[in-house]
């Protein structure tokens, strides 16, 4: 449960990235981060957490992306410890959740440490599949300006996080660089739950993708 002082902290927060992010159209706005949140209050019902990290650490997640931001990956940790020195949040809080920001991107390829932080990842990897997910995918593809689809380009596995970082694929290559992959790699055991359909999902659309794109349907 948390104290007053923190759900006052909360609501201003949710506040800040709201005017931040409100209207953002490559997938990461405001709406993106509401869904992270209500997906990672929901896994933590069900294990022994502190509460307060986990809803906060989702509400600064992606205060400022590093896709956004010229790749600077330091950018919002950096911008979310300001605010929270702002709010007044105690130093070792503070940290806690900064790491968190610093391990949940699956482009940096990191297992957090903390349950809080498994959790947070667990949540913003759910939103990045089934059918918000595959909505976010093209509205980034369209948002970098890529082709949807080319027959001819087929996906890549990447050697290294670098050329993961740097890759121009079309949209649907995305699917098999990263969101099909994301099922297996879910922290806990309620993320792998709600994985399992929206994975399923995902399989169902890029078979009708194809039938389509072959006239076939």
């Amino acid at each position: 449960m948390n104290t007053a002082q923190e759900k006052t902290w909360l609501k201003q927060t949710t506040q800040l990235i709201k005017d931040l992010l409100e209207g953002e159209g490559s997938g990461h706005d405001w709406w993106h981060i509401h869904r992270v949140r209500n997906n990672a209050m929901s896994i933590a019902e069900a294990y022994p957490v502190n509460g307060f990290i986990v809803e906060m650490a989702a509400l600064l997640h992606d205060i400022a992306d590093h896709k956004l931001h010229g790749g600077d990956e330091e950018i919002g940790p950096r911008k979310a410890a300001e605010w929270m020195a702002k709010l007044g949040i105690a130093p070792e809080i503070k940290e806690r959740i900064i790491q968190i920001m610093e391990e949940v991107s699956f482009s940096k390829g990191r297992k957090p440490e903390s349950l809080e932080g498994k959790i947070v990842q667990d949540a913003d990897r759910l939103d990045a599949i089934g059918a918000i997910g595959i909505a976010r995918t093209f509205a980034f593809g369209g948002f970098k300006k890529r082709e949807m689809y080319n027959p001819e380009i087929p996906p890549v596995k990447y050697t290294s996080l670098e050329d993961y970082k740097k890759n121009t694929n079309p949209t649907l290559n995305h699917f098999y660089e990263k969101l099909l992959l994301l099922k297996e790699m879910m922290n806990t055991e309620e993320a792998n739950k709600m994985a399992e359909q929206r994975h399923a999902y995902m399989e169902s659309y890029l078979e009708q993708f194809y039938a389509e794109w072959d006239g076939k349907r």
